[in-house]
Protein backbone atom coordinates (compact mmCIF):
# COMPACT_ATOMS: atom_id res chain seq x y z
CA UNK A 1 0.00 0.00 0.00
CA UNK A 2 2.81 2.66 1.29
CA UNK A 3 4.68 2.07 -2.72
CA UNK A 4 1.20 2.17 -4.28
CA UNK A 5 0.99 5.76 -2.80
CA UNK A 6 4.35 6.78 -3.18
CA UNK A 7 3.75 5.94 -7.04
CA UNK A 8 -0.02 8.13 -6.83
CA UNK A 9 1.81 10.85 -4.68
CA UNK A 10 4.92 11.30 -7.29
CA UNK A 11 2.94 10.81 -10.52
CA UNK A 12 0.78 13.94 -8.98
CA UNK A 13 3.38 16.08 -8.09
CA UNK A 14 5.02 15.57 -11.49
CA UNK A 15 1.75 16.44 -12.83
CA UNK A 16 0.78 19.21 -10.69
CA UNK A 17 4.29 20.83 -11.28
CA UNK A 18 3.00 21.62 -14.83
CA UNK A 19 1.45 24.79 -15.90
CA UNK A 20 -1.98 24.99 -17.62
CA UNK A 21 -2.54 28.52 -18.71
CA UNK A 22 -4.77 27.89 -21.44
CA UNK A 23 -7.77 26.47 -22.89
CA UNK A 24 -7.37 25.51 -26.70
CA UNK A 25 -9.12 27.91 -28.99
CA UNK A 26 -11.57 27.04 -31.08
CA UNK A 27 -13.50 28.81 -34.34
CA UNK A 28 -17.77 30.07 -34.10
CA UNK A 29 -18.34 31.63 -37.40
CA UNK A 30 -16.08 34.80 -37.13
CA UNK A 31 -14.80 34.14 -33.70
CA UNK A 32 -12.19 32.38 -31.93
CA UNK A 33 -13.79 30.96 -29.11
CA UNK A 34 -12.14 29.45 -25.58
CA UNK A 35 -13.27 25.72 -25.94
CA UNK A 36 -14.14 25.48 -22.39
CA UNK A 37 -15.75 28.78 -21.75
CA UNK A 38 -17.20 29.70 -24.77
CA UNK A 39 -15.65 33.20 -24.15
CA UNK A 40 -14.43 35.12 -27.52
CA UNK A 41 -10.95 35.45 -27.87
CA UNK A 42 -10.31 38.61 -28.71
CA UNK A 43 -6.32 38.66 -30.09
CA UNK A 44 -4.03 41.30 -28.22
CA UNK A 45 -0.72 40.40 -29.87
CA UNK A 46 3.04 40.99 -30.84
CA UNK A 47 4.94 39.63 -33.92
CA UNK A 48 7.76 37.74 -32.19
CA UNK A 49 10.97 37.02 -34.37
CA UNK A 50 14.30 38.18 -32.40
CA UNK A 51 16.61 38.52 -34.68
CA UNK A 52 14.52 38.77 -37.61
CA UNK A 53 15.49 36.21 -40.58
CA UNK A 54 19.20 35.77 -39.57
CA UNK A 55 17.86 34.41 -36.07
CA UNK A 56 16.29 31.71 -37.55
CA UNK A 57 20.11 29.17 -37.89
CA UNK A 58 18.16 25.60 -38.58
CA UNK A 59 21.71 24.98 -39.16
CA UNK A 60 22.65 25.32 -35.34
CA UNK A 61 19.04 24.34 -34.15
CA UNK A 62 17.94 27.87 -33.08
CA UNK A 63 15.19 29.77 -33.56
CA UNK A 64 12.95 32.31 -31.61
CA UNK A 65 11.64 29.28 -29.30
CA UNK A 66 14.89 27.10 -28.81
CA UNK A 67 16.59 29.39 -25.82
CA UNK A 68 14.02 29.09 -22.76
CA UNK A 69 16.26 31.93 -20.74
CA UNK A 70 15.48 34.41 -23.53
CA UNK A 71 11.73 33.09 -23.88
CA UNK A 72 11.41 33.93 -20.39
CA UNK A 73 12.91 37.10 -20.22
CA UNK A 74 10.77 38.15 -23.21
CA UNK A 75 7.86 36.69 -21.72
CA UNK A 76 7.84 38.84 -18.89
CA UNK A 77 7.83 41.85 -21.19
CA UNK A 78 4.78 40.54 -22.85
CA UNK A 79 3.01 39.95 -20.22
CA UNK A 80 3.24 42.98 -18.88
CA UNK A 81 2.77 44.58 -22.08
CA UNK A 82 -0.26 42.77 -21.89
CA UNK A 83 -0.09 40.32 -24.74
CA UNK A 84 -2.18 37.33 -25.18
CA UNK A 85 -0.93 36.00 -28.12
CA UNK A 86 2.45 36.15 -30.23
CA UNK A 87 3.26 35.31 -33.89
CA UNK A 88 6.59 33.46 -34.61
CA UNK A 89 7.63 33.13 -38.33
CA UNK A 90 10.46 31.03 -38.71
CA UNK A 91 10.59 28.03 -36.66
CA UNK A 92 12.93 24.16 -36.93
CA UNK A 93 10.72 21.68 -37.08
CA UNK A 94 13.59 19.61 -35.58
CA UNK A 95 14.53 21.90 -33.24
CA UNK A 96 13.20 21.58 -29.10
CA UNK A 97 10.84 23.96 -28.31
CA UNK A 98 9.53 22.78 -25.33
CA UNK A 99 10.82 25.33 -22.73
CA UNK A 100 9.33 28.49 -24.53
CA UNK A 101 6.39 27.04 -25.39
CA UNK A 102 5.26 25.83 -22.02
CA UNK A 103 6.66 29.18 -20.21
CA UNK A 104 4.53 31.15 -23.05
CA UNK A 105 1.71 28.88 -21.95
CA UNK A 106 2.60 29.37 -18.26
CA UNK A 107 1.95 33.05 -18.26
CA UNK A 108 -1.33 32.88 -21.00
CA UNK A 109 0.00 33.28 -24.04
CA UNK A 110 -0.94 31.67 -27.11
CA UNK A 111 0.91 31.15 -30.40
CA UNK A 112 0.60 31.52 -33.93
CA UNK A 113 2.53 29.67 -35.75
CA UNK A 114 3.99 30.30 -39.89
CA UNK A 115 4.91 26.84 -41.23
CA UNK A 116 7.03 28.88 -43.58
CA UNK A 117 10.71 29.87 -43.75
CA UNK A 118 12.40 32.43 -46.02
CA UNK A 119 15.32 29.42 -47.10
CA UNK A 120 14.83 27.65 -50.72
CA UNK A 121 12.54 24.76 -50.60
CA UNK A 122 11.01 25.82 -47.33
CA UNK A 123 7.89 28.38 -48.42
CA UNK A 124 5.59 27.84 -51.38
CA UNK A 125 7.26 30.30 -54.71
CA UNK A 126 5.50 32.30 -55.74
CA UNK A 127 7.10 32.53 -59.08
CA UNK A 128 6.99 28.75 -58.87
CA UNK A 129 3.67 27.25 -56.97
CA UNK A 130 3.78 24.12 -59.22
CA UNK A 131 7.00 23.36 -58.67
CA UNK A 132 7.94 24.21 -55.08
CA UNK A 133 4.51 22.48 -53.70
CA UNK A 134 6.36 19.07 -53.47
CA UNK A 135 6.87 16.22 -51.08
CA UNK A 136 9.68 17.54 -49.19
CA UNK A 137 8.26 20.86 -48.52
CA UNK A 138 5.30 19.51 -47.47
CA UNK A 139 7.21 16.93 -44.84
CA UNK A 140 8.65 19.96 -43.17
CA UNK A 141 5.12 21.75 -42.59
CA UNK A 142 4.08 18.55 -41.82
CA UNK A 143 6.78 18.79 -39.00
CA UNK A 144 6.22 22.37 -37.35
CA UNK A 145 2.75 19.95 -37.03
CA UNK A 146 4.08 17.24 -34.74
CA UNK A 147 6.70 20.27 -33.19
CA UNK A 148 3.61 22.32 -32.15
CA UNK A 149 0.56 20.41 -31.72
CA UNK A 150 0.72 19.12 -28.69
CA UNK A 151 1.04 22.87 -26.56
CA UNK A 152 -2.39 24.07 -25.50
CA UNK A 153 -1.42 27.38 -26.20
CA UNK A 154 -0.75 26.72 -30.05
CA UNK A 155 -3.39 28.47 -31.28
CA UNK A 156 -3.46 27.94 -35.32
CA UNK A 157 -0.95 27.59 -38.01
CA UNK A 158 -0.34 30.02 -41.54
CA UNK A 159 0.12 27.63 -44.05
CA UNK A 160 1.60 30.72 -45.90
CA UNK A 161 2.15 34.73 -45.88
CA UNK A 162 1.72 37.42 -48.58
CA UNK A 163 2.37 35.26 -51.61
CA UNK A 164 0.43 37.12 -53.55
CA UNK A 165 1.46 41.05 -53.27
CA UNK A 166 -0.83 42.31 -56.50
CA UNK A 167 -2.56 40.71 -59.81
CA UNK A 168 -0.03 38.75 -61.45
CA UNK A 169 1.02 37.20 -58.45
CA UNK A 170 -2.48 36.29 -57.55
CA UNK A 171 -3.61 34.39 -60.73
CA UNK A 172 -1.65 31.05 -60.27
CA UNK A 173 -0.79 30.78 -56.62
CA UNK A 174 -4.25 30.80 -54.98
CA UNK A 175 -5.37 27.35 -55.95
CA UNK A 176 -1.78 25.82 -53.83
CA UNK A 177 -2.10 27.95 -50.81
CA UNK A 178 -5.51 26.34 -50.83
CA UNK A 179 -3.88 22.97 -51.60
CA UNK A 180 -1.39 23.11 -48.34
CA UNK A 181 -4.03 24.02 -46.09
CA UNK A 182 -5.94 21.03 -47.27
CA UNK A 183 -2.99 18.66 -46.85
CA UNK A 184 -2.15 20.58 -43.49
CA UNK A 185 -5.39 20.06 -42.18
CA UNK A 186 -5.90 16.52 -42.71
CA UNK A 187 -2.34 16.26 -41.67
CA UNK A 188 -3.69 16.96 -38.30
CA UNK A 189 -6.98 15.51 -38.08
CA UNK A 190 -4.97 12.58 -38.62
CA UNK A 191 -2.64 12.73 -35.74
CA UNK A 192 -3.35 15.58 -33.67
CA UNK A 193 -5.39 14.79 -30.78
CA UNK A 194 -7.58 18.24 -31.80
CA UNK A 195 -8.44 20.66 -34.33
CA UNK A 196 -5.67 22.97 -34.95
CA UNK A 197 -7.15 25.99 -37.45
CA UNK A 198 -5.08 26.55 -40.33
CA UNK A 199 -5.23 29.65 -42.44
CA UNK A 200 -3.26 32.15 -44.74
CA UNK A 201 -1.50 35.70 -43.61
CA UNK A 202 -2.42 38.44 -46.54
CA UNK A 203 -1.53 41.79 -47.86
CA UNK A 204 -3.33 44.28 -47.49
CA UNK A 205 -3.37 45.05 -50.89
CA UNK A 206 -6.67 47.10 -51.66
CA UNK A 207 -6.55 46.16 -55.35
CA UNK A 208 -6.94 42.10 -54.46
CA UNK A 209 -8.17 42.35 -50.88
CA UNK A 210 -11.78 41.23 -51.85
CA UNK A 211 -10.75 38.94 -54.52
CA UNK A 212 -8.42 37.14 -52.07
CA UNK A 213 -10.81 37.41 -49.26
CA UNK A 214 -13.75 36.05 -50.98
CA UNK A 215 -11.61 32.84 -53.11
CA UNK A 216 -10.06 31.94 -49.27
CA UNK A 217 -13.68 32.29 -47.13
CA UNK A 218 -15.74 30.58 -50.16
CA UNK A 219 -16.72 26.32 -50.15
CA UNK A 220 -15.71 24.11 -52.88
CA UNK A 221 -19.51 23.22 -54.36
CA UNK A 222 -21.34 24.72 -51.75
CA UNK A 223 -19.62 22.54 -48.98
CA UNK A 224 -17.55 22.54 -46.06
CA UNK A 225 -14.40 21.52 -47.77
CA UNK A 226 -10.56 21.26 -46.24
CA UNK A 227 -9.16 23.70 -48.47
CA UNK A 228 -10.96 26.68 -46.95
CA UNK A 229 -9.18 29.08 -44.75
CA UNK A 230 -10.25 28.88 -41.05
CA UNK A 231 -9.37 32.34 -40.46
CA UNK A 232 -7.51 35.52 -42.71
CA UNK A 233 -5.09 37.77 -40.82
CA UNK A 234 -4.35 41.05 -42.93
CA UNK A 235 -0.91 42.92 -43.22
CA UNK A 236 -2.00 46.26 -42.85
CA UNK A 237 0.12 49.34 -42.43
CA UNK A 238 -2.89 52.05 -43.41
CA UNK A 239 -2.61 54.05 -40.15
CA UNK A 240 0.45 56.25 -39.89
CA UNK A 241 1.23 58.88 -38.00
CA UNK A 242 -0.78 60.73 -35.38
CA UNK A 243 -3.06 62.42 -37.54
CA UNK A 244 -4.45 59.13 -38.79
CA UNK A 245 -8.11 58.78 -38.54
CA UNK A 246 -10.80 55.40 -38.73
CA UNK A 247 -11.58 57.03 -42.20
CA UNK A 248 -8.27 58.10 -43.66
CA UNK A 249 -6.90 54.84 -42.78
CA UNK A 250 -9.57 53.24 -44.92
CA UNK A 251 -10.74 50.68 -41.19
CA UNK A 252 -14.36 51.88 -42.11
CA UNK A 253 -13.57 50.15 -45.86
CA UNK A 254 -12.25 46.64 -43.86
CA UNK A 255 -15.26 46.76 -41.32
CA UNK A 256 -17.75 46.75 -44.68
CA UNK A 257 -16.10 44.44 -46.35
CA UNK A 258 -15.72 42.12 -43.21
CA UNK A 259 -18.73 42.47 -41.67
CA UNK A 260 -20.47 39.45 -42.20
CA UNK A 261 -17.43 37.28 -42.41
CA UNK A 262 -17.91 33.84 -42.04
CA UNK A 263 -14.56 33.33 -40.43
CA UNK A 264 -11.89 35.66 -38.05
CA UNK A 265 -10.25 38.47 -39.73
CA UNK A 266 -7.22 39.66 -37.87
CA UNK A 267 -4.28 42.15 -38.14
CA UNK A 268 -1.78 39.76 -38.53
CA UNK A 269 0.52 42.32 -38.96
CA UNK A 270 -0.03 46.10 -38.12
CA UNK A 271 1.33 49.38 -36.39
CA UNK A 272 3.11 51.70 -39.34
CA UNK A 273 6.40 53.55 -38.61
CA UNK A 274 5.77 56.67 -40.72
CA UNK A 275 7.24 59.21 -40.90
CA UNK A 276 10.10 57.20 -39.38
CA UNK A 277 12.54 58.69 -36.46
CA UNK A 278 9.44 59.34 -33.76
CA UNK A 279 7.93 56.72 -31.82
CA UNK A 280 4.38 54.88 -32.84
CA UNK A 281 1.65 56.24 -31.11
CA UNK A 282 -0.53 53.68 -31.91
CA UNK A 283 -3.71 55.25 -31.44
CA UNK A 284 -5.08 52.61 -34.46
CA UNK A 285 -5.80 50.41 -31.33
CA UNK A 286 -8.87 52.40 -30.25
CA UNK A 287 -10.35 52.22 -33.20
CA UNK A 288 -8.86 48.27 -33.75
CA UNK A 289 -10.34 46.88 -30.30
CA UNK A 290 -13.22 49.61 -30.14
CA UNK A 291 -17.55 48.80 -30.64
CA UNK A 292 -16.87 49.89 -34.62
CA UNK A 293 -14.46 47.15 -34.75
CA UNK A 294 -15.80 44.18 -33.10
CA UNK A 295 -16.03 42.03 -36.41
CA UNK A 296 -12.68 41.84 -36.76
CA UNK A 297 -10.71 39.90 -33.86
CA UNK A 298 -8.01 41.97 -33.11
CA UNK A 299 -4.12 41.93 -34.03
CA UNK A 300 -0.40 41.39 -33.94
CA UNK A 301 1.65 44.41 -33.74
CA UNK A 302 4.52 44.40 -35.59
CA UNK A 303 6.93 43.54 -34.27
CA UNK A 304 8.50 42.88 -30.83
CA UNK A 305 12.46 43.55 -31.18
CA UNK A 306 14.39 46.36 -33.67
CA UNK A 307 15.33 45.12 -36.70
CA UNK A 308 16.40 46.63 -39.62
CA UNK A 309 13.15 47.55 -40.35
CA UNK A 310 12.79 49.96 -37.82
CA UNK A 311 9.38 48.48 -36.10
CA UNK A 312 10.52 47.42 -32.87
CA UNK A 313 8.85 47.96 -29.40
CA UNK A 314 12.56 46.73 -27.47
CA UNK A 315 15.62 46.88 -28.36
CA UNK A 316 17.99 43.63 -27.62
CA UNK A 317 21.07 44.69 -26.72
CA UNK A 318 24.48 42.54 -27.15
CA UNK A 319 24.69 41.36 -23.71
CA UNK A 320 21.48 40.01 -23.99
CA UNK A 321 19.82 42.62 -21.75
CA UNK A 322 16.98 44.53 -23.03
CA UNK A 323 15.61 48.55 -23.63
CA UNK A 324 12.51 49.34 -24.10
CA UNK A 325 11.68 51.73 -26.41
CA UNK A 326 8.91 54.62 -26.02
CA UNK A 327 6.80 52.65 -28.63
CA UNK A 328 6.90 49.66 -25.83
CA UNK A 329 5.39 52.26 -23.04
CA UNK A 330 2.79 54.06 -25.48
CA UNK A 331 1.32 50.29 -26.71
CA UNK A 332 0.79 49.69 -23.26
CA UNK A 333 -0.80 52.13 -22.28
CA UNK A 334 -3.23 52.15 -25.10
CA UNK A 335 -3.74 48.76 -24.31
CA UNK A 336 -4.44 49.32 -20.25
CA UNK A 337 -7.29 51.51 -21.77
CA UNK A 338 -8.90 48.61 -23.72
CA UNK A 339 -12.84 47.77 -22.57
CA UNK A 340 -11.87 44.05 -21.97
CA UNK A 341 -15.90 43.71 -21.08
CA UNK A 342 -16.55 44.65 -24.48
CA UNK A 343 -13.86 42.35 -26.21
CA UNK A 344 -14.90 39.07 -23.80
CA UNK A 345 -18.65 39.93 -24.25
CA UNK A 346 -19.26 39.24 -27.89
CA UNK A 347 -21.71 36.41 -28.83
CA UNK A 348 -20.01 34.23 -30.97
CA UNK A 349 -23.97 32.89 -31.72
CA UNK A 350 -24.55 36.28 -33.79
CA UNK A 351 -21.94 36.49 -36.34
CA UNK A 352 -22.52 32.46 -38.24
CA UNK A 353 -22.51 34.21 -41.22
CA UNK A 354 -22.79 31.26 -44.53
CA UNK A 355 -19.30 30.98 -46.55
CA UNK A 356 -20.45 31.43 -50.14
CA UNK A 357 -20.45 28.98 -52.81
CA UNK A 358 -17.31 29.02 -54.90
CA UNK A 359 -17.67 30.74 -58.32
CA UNK A 360 -15.87 33.27 -60.67
CA UNK A 361 -18.72 35.52 -60.03
CA UNK A 362 -16.76 36.36 -56.29
CA UNK A 363 -13.74 37.49 -58.16
CA UNK A 364 -13.74 41.26 -59.71
CA UNK A 365 -10.45 41.51 -61.21
CA UNK A 366 -10.00 39.07 -64.17
CA UNK A 367 -6.18 38.86 -63.23
CA UNK A 368 -7.05 37.08 -60.23
CA UNK A 369 -7.54 33.28 -60.54
CA UNK A 370 -10.95 31.84 -60.83
CA UNK A 371 -9.65 28.57 -60.74
CA UNK A 372 -11.11 26.90 -57.93
CA UNK A 373 -9.60 23.41 -59.23
CA UNK A 374 -7.06 22.47 -56.69
CA UNK A 375 -4.23 20.46 -56.86
CA UNK A 376 -3.91 17.25 -55.87
CA UNK A 377 -1.12 16.11 -53.11
CA UNK A 378 2.37 15.41 -54.66
CA UNK A 379 3.27 11.90 -54.65
CA UNK A 380 4.07 10.16 -51.34
CA UNK A 381 1.92 12.59 -49.45
CA UNK A 382 -1.22 10.73 -49.12
CA UNK A 383 0.78 8.03 -47.14
CA UNK A 384 2.47 10.64 -45.23
CA UNK A 385 -0.42 12.14 -43.57
CA UNK A 386 -2.00 8.68 -43.57
CA UNK A 387 1.17 7.01 -41.85
CA UNK A 388 3.22 10.10 -40.42
CA UNK A 389 6.51 11.82 -40.92
CA UNK A 390 9.28 9.34 -40.21
CA UNK A 391 10.98 10.30 -36.57
CA UNK A 392 8.63 13.50 -35.33
CA UNK A 393 9.64 15.92 -33.30
CA UNK A 394 7.10 15.72 -30.70
CA UNK A 395 7.02 18.82 -28.04
CA UNK A 396 5.50 18.56 -24.53
CA UNK A 397 4.73 20.47 -21.94
CA UNK A 398 7.77 20.96 -19.27
CA UNK A 399 7.78 22.29 -15.39
CA UNK A 400 8.46 25.82 -15.24
CA UNK A 401 10.64 26.25 -12.04
CA UNK A 402 12.26 29.93 -12.81
CA UNK A 403 10.50 32.90 -12.60
CA UNK A 404 12.84 35.73 -12.44
CA UNK A 405 14.19 37.38 -15.63
CA UNK A 406 18.19 36.71 -14.77
CA UNK A 407 19.16 39.92 -17.15
CA UNK A 408 19.02 43.19 -16.67
CA UNK A 409 16.10 45.19 -18.65
CA UNK A 410 15.83 48.96 -19.08
CA UNK A 411 13.01 51.16 -18.99
CA UNK A 412 12.60 53.97 -22.24
CA UNK A 413 13.92 56.30 -19.88
CA UNK A 414 17.35 54.09 -19.59
CA UNK A 415 16.76 52.92 -15.92
CA UNK A 416 16.78 49.79 -14.90
CA UNK A 417 13.56 47.75 -14.15
CA UNK A 418 13.82 46.16 -10.95
CA UNK A 419 12.58 42.34 -10.01
CA UNK A 420 11.23 41.77 -13.64
CA UNK A 421 10.09 37.96 -13.39
CA UNK A 422 6.65 36.28 -14.84
CA UNK A 423 3.42 35.31 -13.30
CA UNK A 424 2.35 31.99 -13.26
CA UNK A 425 -1.46 32.21 -14.11
CA UNK A 426 -3.55 29.73 -12.88
CA UNK A 427 -7.63 29.14 -13.39
CA UNK A 428 -6.60 28.64 -17.36
CA UNK A 429 -6.24 31.71 -17.61
CA UNK A 430 -5.35 33.71 -20.37
CA UNK A 431 -2.90 37.34 -20.19
CA UNK A 432 -4.37 40.42 -20.26
CA UNK A 433 -3.81 44.06 -20.32
CA UNK A 434 -2.88 44.61 -16.36
CA UNK A 435 -2.15 48.38 -15.93
CA UNK A 436 1.34 47.74 -15.72
CA UNK A 437 3.91 50.82 -16.59
CA UNK A 438 6.70 49.04 -17.01
CA UNK A 439 9.56 51.87 -18.04
CA UNK A 440 8.05 54.43 -15.19
CA UNK A 441 8.59 51.36 -12.69
CA UNK A 442 12.09 51.97 -13.67
CA UNK A 443 13.50 53.62 -10.35
CA UNK A 444 16.97 52.33 -9.84
CA UNK A 445 19.99 54.27 -10.54
CA UNK A 446 21.86 52.59 -13.38
CA UNK A 447 21.99 53.15 -16.85
CA UNK A 448 21.27 51.31 -19.67
CA UNK A 449 23.95 50.25 -22.07
CA UNK A 450 23.99 51.61 -25.92
CA UNK A 451 21.36 50.17 -27.58
CA UNK A 452 22.45 47.71 -30.04
CA UNK A 453 20.37 45.84 -31.95
CA UNK A 454 19.83 42.76 -33.67
CA UNK A 455 20.01 42.90 -37.66
CA UNK A 456 17.92 40.87 -40.04
CA UNK A 457 20.30 38.17 -42.37
CA UNK A 458 4.69 26.30 -11.56
CA UNK A 459 2.12 27.08 -10.13
CA UNK A 460 -1.53 26.81 -11.66
CA UNK A 461 -4.88 25.28 -11.75
CA UNK A 462 -4.96 21.47 -11.36
CA UNK A 463 -6.44 19.47 -14.03
CA UNK A 464 -9.51 16.93 -13.82
CA UNK A 465 -6.73 14.35 -13.93
CA UNK A 466 -4.44 15.86 -11.60
CA UNK A 467 -7.41 16.67 -9.43
CA UNK A 468 -8.33 12.74 -9.65
CA UNK A 469 -5.00 11.69 -8.58
CA UNK A 470 -4.58 14.12 -5.44
CA UNK A 471 -8.03 12.22 -4.17
CA UNK A 472 -7.13 8.97 -4.81
CA UNK A 473 -3.84 9.49 -2.77
CA UNK A 474 -5.97 11.48 -0.45
CA UNK A 475 -8.01 8.28 -0.05
CA UNK A 476 -5.12 5.71 0.14
CA UNK A 477 -3.86 8.12 3.09
CA UNK A 478 -7.33 7.43 4.76
CA UNK A 479 -6.70 3.64 4.46
CA UNK A 480 -3.04 3.46 5.64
Amino acid sequence: MLSLLRTVVVLFVSLASIAYAVHTVEIQGQDFVDSKTSKRLMIIGVDYQPGGQAGYKPQSGQDPLTNGTVCLRDAALLQRLGVNTIRVYNIDPSANHDDCASIFNAVGIYMILDVNSPLAGESLDRSDPSGSYNADYLTRTFGIVEAFKNFPNTLAFFAANEVMNDIPSSKENPPYIRAIQRDLKNYIAAHATRTIPVGYSAADVRPILNDTYNYFQCNIDGKTDLTRSDFIGLNSYSWCGAAATFQTAGYNDLVSMFQNSSLPIFFSEYGCNKPLGIPRVFNEVAALYGPQMTALSGGLVYEYSEEEADYGLVNINENATVTLKKDYDNLQDHYNKLNLTLLQSADPTATNAKAPECSSGLISDSGFSQNFTIPSPPDGVDDLIKNGIKNPNNGKLVDVTETAVPMAIYGSNGVEVKGLAIKILGNDDSNLPGGETTSANATSTGAAPSASATKKGAAGKLSADTGGLLAVALTCLLML
